[in-house]
């Protein structure tokens, strides 16, 4: 990687609207995860970008495990007592790491590094909305049934998804693609892919906010309703 690296990844920031940061990450997965598939086996590989001269460096690294655990993964693990006897003040949790040759961006072939850079993109632009959705604090996600997705219903509020599972429907509810529909806000699963604002149209809080929304506005129309007739009742 050079200084026509560093540009790029500024435009495709720039582009994105992604932080530089982000796009410079997504290459540093592309280079690590070429490089895992020419090592073999399970190898955990770090990839660092220097920020500013675009010159990096590639690790091959062990995860610290007790002993009492054994070796899951024995491509990437090492035992403490192991990793004592090299370096003595070494923690559980801790890595071994060992410098290895760097590939080049040429040998990766650009159609994949393309890919895992894109896809590292579009998650960043989806936690990005999910955090901006989030923000506003609301407990009712308005939103159209978009599709199914292994049983669960995905619901689309501009470029934000929700998804809520059967259990989570009105009784004897048979919601289609295209349908309008509100839904209570249970919380967010970061283990979903894809949509992970958990919703729920059966959870107790949904009426209670229904009622939150709903109440002040008949409240409103009423009290339009009485200035009306008293406005008719003065002309009279």
């Amino acid at each position: 990687m050079n200084r026509e690296m560093l540009m790029l990844v500024d435009a495709i920031s720039r582009e994105k609207t992604v932080e530089r940061d982000v796009v410079l990450g997504a290459v540093e997965a592309a280079l690590a995860s070429a490089t895992k598939k020419l090592q073999g086996g399970e190898v955990d590989i770090r990839v660092a970008v220097d920020r500013d001269t675009g010159e990096y460096e590639t690790f091959r690294r062990w995860l610290v495990v007790p002993d009492s655990a054994g070796l899951q993964n024995p491509d990437a693990e090492e035992l403490l007592s192991d990793a004592q006897d090299r370096i003595p003040d070494i923690e559980e949790g801790d890595y071994i790491e060992e410098a290895i040759d760097s590939l080049t961006i040429g040998r990766i072939g650009a159609q994949a590094a393309k890919q895992v850079i894109l896809q590292k993109i579009r998650d960043a632009e989806r936690e990005q909305l999910l955090n901006d959705f989030l923000s506003r604090g609301e407990k009712i996600f308005v939103g159209t049934v978009k599709r199914l997705d292994k049983g669960d219903i995905i619901v689309e509020s501009g470029r934000v998804e929700g998804r809520f599972k059967r259990s989570e429907m009105i009784p004897k509810e048979n919601l289609r693609t295209g349908d309008r529909v509100r839904a209570f806000i249970l919380g967010v699963d970061p283990t979903q892919r894809g949509a992970q604002i958990m919703l729920s149209r059966s959870a107790p809080g949904f009426m209670i906010e229904l009622f939150a929304h709903e109440v002040p506005e008949i409240e409103q129309g009423l009290l339009e309703i009485k200035s009306c007739a008293r406005d008719a009742g003065s002309r009279a």
